[in-house]
């Protein structure tokens, strides 16, 4: 386990080496050379005829930010919006026709609440969460960054988050990392801080065991306050940062042209806008002559397999995307959920911890495609599969098992607690409006992990559930 002195030396923040004079000139005109290369020109924005129309009529819209989350966004002793955030936004508004107008608040309490209030219709750089939904709509992610758990060097390296009962954990106020922290973790002890620095500041003086941060924010703020007496301690799953903007619901056009800026970024231009605002000035007594020779002979290398190095990884990784997720839904399919359910049954055994398993299934789904259409029927597929989406915890792993069915899996969870969370979820389907008017209702079979079950008994379980509940009238949850 490296602490975080160590990463940072090894060299995993972006560095910018600090030259003088003429080698400086001669750094900076490379480094656009290599820029050039890896940027090819970003596609125009496409908007359609109501979007041209909209923009017309926009005037600027009023952005709220989080004045104090450096390296990410804050702003600077003239009052300007700067960071990573700053620079994103002002790209994707440029390429989206929109002009962009701050409203300054005191912290990010005061544009949580200002956002709410209706006083702006932006609010930079924030996750996504069903509290955050009930007055924002979102864009895709900007930016995507891990969350790490950072301790004191001495603290033991944390596998399983819900085996530190009673430890505290010190989170800046108003982020959603608490929101979901209460929800999975209630044995923890939440300390509020004011600030990112605050709460790193706690660890480091033993007042908090932990801290949940973003990697970027901890490697920024450990190097620039010293506190190398830290280290990563370890990572949640489901706990990353998919950092979007959330936009006024009475403003979707506005969400819909800001989604079509965000994906003309290419990821050559998201690396030099972070590289500019998390970096590392290394200067050292060395020989600049040879040092510049080094380094020409390496770009020349470079430049000759640059440009297909990165296409490849682009086409690979739309690959891995492609056959681990589900066409209509977007839900991981029977191949990611085979894969994730060996890994949370390898968990649950080795630490002898709860692991249960929910079978859903759309109740008489053969009427919407025989009735109205299997278009229709689609259209509900994809509208349960947001709704269960929305339903499910951080831990949890949902995926389409076929046709009308669902599977949920639920680690850290017992056959109580998740018969308790599927009554919940048919609530939910019993009360939404679907596209189609009609109301749609599910049927679940639970099933939780026993001492002699495989993967495929602990399903059969919850089939049998299933088959249950659809026998006894359907719209129901049944434990097998």
């Amino acid at each position: 386990m490296l602490t975080l002195k160590q990463w940072l030396l090894h060299g995993r923040v972006a560095r910018r080496w600090s030259f003088g004079g003429r080698v400086a000139k001669y750094f900076f005109g490379l480094g656009l050379l290599l820029a050039a290369v890896q940027v090819w020109a970003s596609p125009g924005v496409e908007l359609n005829a109501a979007e041209r129309e909209y923009l017309q009529t926009l005037g600027p819209v009023s952005l709220c930010i989080d004045p104090d989350w450096v390296p990410f966004e804050t702003l600077n002793a003239r009052g300007e919006h700067e960071g990573i955030a700053a620079d994103l936004l002002r790209l994707a508004a440029e390429r989206g026709g929109v002009q962009l107008q701050l409203h300054k608040t005191r912290n990010w309490e005061a544009s949580l609440a200002a956002s709410k209030a209706g006083a702006c219709q932006m609010l930079s750089f924030l996750n996504q969460s069903p509290e955050r939904d009930a007055w924002l709509i979102f864009t895709r992610p900007l930016f995507t960054d891990v969350n790490v758990l950072i301790s004191r060097e001495e603290h033991p390296f944390v596998v399983d988050l819900s085996a530190f009962a009673g430890s505290s954990l010190a989170l800046p106020v108003g982020t959603s990392i608490e929101e979901r922290v209460r929800r999975d973790y209630p044995a923890l002890r939440i300390i509020h801080t004011d600030s990112e620095a605050q709460a790193l500041a706690l660890v480091s003086e033993r007042k908090a065991d932990l801290t949940m941060r973003s990697l970027t924010v901890a490697a920024y703020t450990i190097k620039k306050e010293g506190w190398f007496n830290l280290k990563i301690a370890g990572q949640v799953q489901g706990y990353d940062n998919l950092l979007r903007v959330g936009v006024s619901k009475d403003q979707p056009l506005l969400r819909d042209i800001l989604d079509k800026a965000i994906a003309t970024i290419t990821p050559a231009e998201l690396n030099q806008i972070v590289n500019r605002h998390v970096s590392i000035s290394v200067v050292a007594a060395t020989d600049y002559r040879l040092l510049l020779q080094v380094f020409v002979v390496f770009l020349v290398i470079s430049l000759t397999s640059l440009f297909w190095v990165v296409k490849l990884r682009r086409v690979n990784r739309q690959l891995q995307v492609k056959s681990q997720t589900d066409a209509l839904t977007g839900l991981a399919n029977r191949d990611a959920l085979d894969s994730r359910f060996a890994q949370f049954l390898e968990q649950a055994r080795r630490y002898k911890r709860p692991l249960t398993v929910m079978m859903l299934d759309i109740d008489h789904f053969k009427r919407v495609n025989d009735e109205l259409g299997h278009q229709s029927g689609d259209q509900v597929l994809r509208e349960f599969a947001a709704l269960l989406c929305n339903c499910a915890r951080g831990c949890d792993f949902l995926g389409r098992w076929g046709g009308e069915e669902f599977l949920l899996l639920c680690p850290e969870t017992s056959l109580a607690q998740a018969v308790t969370f599927a009554e919940r979820i048919c609530a939910r389907s019993r009360s939404h409006v679907f596209a189609t008017k009609r109301s749609q209702t599910l049927s679940i079979g639970v099933a939780e992990l026993g001492p002699d079950d495989t993967m495929d008994s602990l399903i059969q379980r919850a089939d049998a559930g299933l088959y249950e509940a659809k026998h006894l009238g359907r719209d129901r949850v049944c434990s097998a």
